[in-house]
Parts: structure tokens; C-alpha cells; sequence
């Protein structure tokens, strides 16, 4: 009898993810708040985090051919064994998800790179991504999200924190129809006076920063400070689902009764 309820379970969690069912699921919630004029439609802010992966720390090649043995007596083979990282080495419950750290002071965990993508007038969530860190994937599902803006205003700003001053990043974003209001570095900026000099540029700055409550509400509410789901696209399911979530949660207090 159980095994049947877990064997049924499992269906319908498939039948979601061959849906898109998450997915659609945010996006009636985004256009709710388009038809109740509450979603801006020129200024949105982007940003990233991890989210540690019920997965083991135990790591294995993601290249069959990476870690292939080699004759220990060749000149040349380190006797610690081939060099890791989070581009080539995988967790070995869950390939998706890779060793990664929030920052220098911080322990290397499974993860999975999430992105939002967050419109600066209620700091509604407008679409969201997750992929397997790689050092790139940040950078790379940020552009991902503003291509996905088309239709929008003609010249939408996005802003963003200074891991996103990146010739990449800029770049990208111009060419997604975006001017990028991203905070600039000490050095090696990307983004100049053309773009910082406007009063708009510091009112991006200001307002990105409700994107911190969009990270809180799935962690602290939701129950995404450690998902237990395996597998990018199953972890992208449920981030969206959350997403969704939070985004009815704040319509509850947007919209007239």
C-alpha cells in the first residue's frame, strides 16, 4: 500500500516537471500583478545565491575521462590525485549539484546557483533560474532572465551588486535591450559615467535591495535554506513554486480586498 502512495507520488512530482507546471504556475502570479498595475515594466534588479543541496560532500568527476587512472609511475602524476573544482567535479548523490562557498570565509557545501530576476516597484518576482555552479553561472543565468524580458520597455534598467561589474555582464545586458545599473568595483569597472551619472543609476542602487527579502521569505518561510530535491531540473521546480508563493503572499497585501 505504501509503496504504491510513494510510486503515485512520484508520478504526479513528474507530471509537474513535464508540465512546466512551476513555471506557469509564477508566471500567472506575475501576470496577476501586470493586470492590477502593480508589476513595473522599466526597472527590475537581478541576483544570485546558493542553495545548499541535500546531496553528499562526497565528489566524483563529471567527465568520465577526468579522474581515468594513470600509471603512478610516470613522471608528472601528482600524488594527491587530479585538482577539483566546481567545473569539473560533481556531488556523487547528485551529480547537478557541485561544491561551491558563498564566500572566502565560508565552507565549501553542494549547492545549486539560484537567480531572480525582481521588479523594483513592489519587489515582485518576475522569473527565476537555478543551474549547477560553475564559477560562470551567475553571470550567465542573470543575462538568461533579462533576455526573457523582450517586450518590455524599450530601454529597461536592471540593477545589481558588484559581482555582476563584468564586461560579460554589461555587455550582455546592453544587448538584451537592458542598461545595466549594476554597482561599480574599486577597480576593473565595467560600467562608466554614461550610465552612473544619471539620477536613475542611484535610485536602482536604493531599490535593489529589496531583493534581500525575496532570498529571506523562501529560506526562512519556504524551507529553502537546504533543498532535498535532486537533480537541476526538480530544483528548479521547486525554486519556482516558492517563488510563486512569495509572490502571492505579497498580492495578499498589494491588492484591495
Amino acid at each position: 500500500m505504501l509503496r504504491a502512495l510513494l510510486l503515485q507520488l512520484l508520478k504526479n512530482r513528474q507530471r509537474l516537471l513535464d508540465g512546466d507546471i512551476a513555471a506557469r504556475f509564477l508566471a500567472r502570479t506575475v501576470a496577476t500583478a501586470a493586470q492590477a498595475r502593480l508589476l513595473s515594466r522599466e526597472h527590475f534588479s537581478v541576483d544570485g545565491t546558493l542553495r545548499e543541496a541535500g546531496a553528499s560532500q562526497n565528489v566524483r568527476p563529471t567527465d568520465d575521462d577526468a579522474d581515468r587512472p594513470v600509471d603512478p609511475g610516470n613522471d608528472g602524476v601528482s600524488v594527491h590525485g587530479p585538482k577539483r573544482s566546481i567545473a569539473t567535479h560533481g556531488s556523487v548523490t547528485d551529480p547537478d549539484a557541485r561544491m561551491a562557498r558563498k564566500s572566502v570565509n565560508t565552507a565549501s557545501l553542494p549547492a545549486y546557483q539560484a537567480s531572480v530576476l525582481v521588479d523594483n516597484r513592489h519587489g515582485l518576482i518576475v522569473n527565476t533560474v537555478v543551474s549547477s555552479p560553475n564559477g560562470r553561472a551567475e553571470v550567465d543565468d542573470a543575462l538568461r532572465l533579462l533576455r526573457g524580458l523582450a517586450g518590455s520597455a524599450p530601454r529597461a534598467t536592471v540593477g545589481a551588486d558588484k559581482g555582476y561589474d563584468t564586461r560579460d555582464f554589461v555587455e550582455g545586458a546592453r544587448a538584451a535591450g537592458c542598461t545595466p545599473h549594476v554597482a561599480e568595483k574599486a577597480k576593473g569597472r565595467a560600467v562608466d559615467g554614461r550610465t552612473t551619472r544619471h539620477a536613475g543609476y542611484a535610485i536602482s542602487q536604493r531599490a535593489r535591495r529589496k531583493i534581500e527579502d525575496v532570498f529571506g521569505w523562501p529560506t526562512t518561510v519556504a524551507g529553502l535554506q537546504k533543498v532535498q530535491h535532486r537533480g537541476t531540473a526538480l530544483v528548479d521546480g521547486i525554486v519556482a513554486f516558492a517563488c510563486a508563493a512569495y509572490n502571492l503572499v505579497r498580492l495578499r497585501r498589494l491588492m484591495p480586498a
